[in-house]
């Protein structure tokens, strides 16, 4: 099958995921000096800048919560155990034989079975403990027994620990850019939206009737 440029992260997705870069990075440090982990700026600052900066990143969840069920987009995260094995044992083993990847992104897939289990998991079940531990830990001045409840202490470490799970995330992700070919490639096409896709004759054929400003020529 053919491997074509093909446009597939459009002008939303990749403000989307620089938006939330930018975002989640400010939350990390704002609440690394909230807990005391460094003092580049006073406490007061630094819980002002987390809630600001929660309260856009939950704003830009729902934009893109909406745009994920309108385009069809969260078909991409499905979770599936069609090639999963090969791409766990490339990045396992074959990756240090310096092996290609197994995995070739379609018109339909851009994620490999790994990526679309780990994304799915992160938007499924850690965003929402964070999000929802964090609203609960802004407002606990409204709770029956305020700032005594014992309740406080399980929300707080629940989205203390799912901060330090989304930092391992952040940690992985950038890792994994360094590997296989450069990192330039892989950050590419979250810039530009295009990437090499493999594709069938017909997808091929469809595209270059129906869309063909996707096709890089």
């Amino acid at each position: 099958m053919p491997v074509r440029k093909v446009k597939i992260f459009d002008g939303f997705e990749r403000f989307w995921h620089w938006t939330q870069m930018a975002l989640i990075f400010t939350l990390l440090f704002t609440g690394l000096r909230i807990h005391g982990v460094h003092a580049w700026l006073n406490f007061d600052q630094a819980v002002n800048v987390h809630t600001l900066a929660a309260l856009g990143l939950m704003l830009l969840w729902v934009f893109a919560i909406f745009w994920h069920l309108t385009t069809g987009a969260w078909r991409q995260y499905l979770p599936t155990l069609n090639g999963l094995w090969p791409v766990m044992r490339y990045y396992a083993w074959d990756i240090f034989q310096g092996k290609p990847h197994p995995y070739r992104k379609h018109l339909t897939r851009k994620h490999n079975p790994l990526q679309a289990m780990t994304y799915a998991a992160l938007k499924l079940l850690l965003f929402p403990a964070i999000w929802v531990s964090g609203l609960t830990y802004l407002f606990y001045n409204y709770w029956q027994q305020g700032a005594s409840s014992p309740w406080l202490y399980w929300v707080a470490n629940i989205h203390v620990l799912s901060a330090y799970a989304i930092l391992t995330f952040v940690i992985i992700h950038v890792y994994m850019l360094t590997t296989g070919s450069s990192f330039s490639h892989h950050v590419m096409p979250m810039i530009t939206g295009y990437d090499e896709v493999e594709l069938t004759e017909a997808e091929l054929a469809y595209l270059e009737q129906d869309e063909p400003q996707r096709l890089k020529r």
